[in-house]
């Protein structure tokens, strides 16, 4: 996967953002001509096969077989030099360069939305890690794969299972992300109390740019506080 400049938004979630408005029956019909162009743009860059196939069922974009075609021959060529750089490892290298190898294969399925084969590549990733920290990493994966589909199942179950990782030990930067994560979890769920709770213990060390802008995070912050705030005051205000 393409490696990210630090302090920008993951592409993908960008990209998750603009099919949510695409779809989204608020939105000008000019708009969504941008929109469409632009993920179809997005789709074509990175070979996102899986993907468009998958919107193309759903008749949010239109199937061109031969585009499909052409980038699933893309993905087959990635994948077979990947499955050779896992055999190599395997056969003449240390256990964390195979465990390196299997990682860069869960990520190319991330990055061309394959989202059951990305899980599956993940958990054997995941066989072969022994550090606490990696492993929080793999859990991260996870979570960005359940943002990009709003799977609210799988967020939850990789909350949970982060948390559990972190009684085992853990580094202070890792926890941070985590909340902001789980913040973002609440404010989707509309859990509004927890999720300004998160973010503002959050707010002073932002690590998670991958999430969103900065900006973006001091909004949803202050937005849900002053909410917050409001709603009790009203609540103060019938009992008393």
């Amino acid at each position: 996967m393409e490696a990210i400049a630090e302090g920008t938004q993951q592409p993908r979630l960008v990209l998750a953002n603009k099919i949510s408005l695409l779809t989204h029956p608020d939105v000008q019909a000019m708009e969504k001509v941008a929109l469409k162009s632009d993920i179809l743009n997005s789709i074509k860059a990175h070979n996102m096969a899986p993907l468009y196939e998958t919107l193309a069922a759903s008749s949010v974009l239109h199937l061109d077989p031969n585009l499909l075609d052409s980038m699933r021959a893309c993905n087959n060529e990635e994948l077979t030099k990947l499955d050779e750089k896992i055999r190599d490892a395997e056969e003449n290298l240390v256990e964390s360069e195979v465990r390196e190898a299997h990682l860069a294969k869960a990520l190319y399925f991330i990055k061309i939305s394959d989202k059951v084969k990305a899980l599956d590549q993940l958990k054997l990733t995941e066989s072969k890690t022994v550090a606490l920290g990696l492993k929080m990493d793999l859990v991260f994966y996870t979570l960005q794969l359940g943002f990009f589909y709003m799977d609210f199942d799988l967020i939850s179950k990789s909350i949970d299972k982060a948390n559990k990782l972190f009684e085992e030990g853990g580094d202070w930067e890792r926890k941070n992300r985590l909340k902001v994560y789980e913040g973002l979890f609440c404010l989707s769920t509309r859990d509004f109390k927890k999720a300004a709770s998160l973010f503002l213990d959050s707010i002073s060390t932002l690590t998670t740019h991958e999430l969103f802008p900065y900006e973006t995070f001091i909004l949803y912050a202050l937005s849900l506080s002053i909410e917050f705030l409001l709603r009790k005051r009203s609540l103060m205000r019938l009992k008393s």
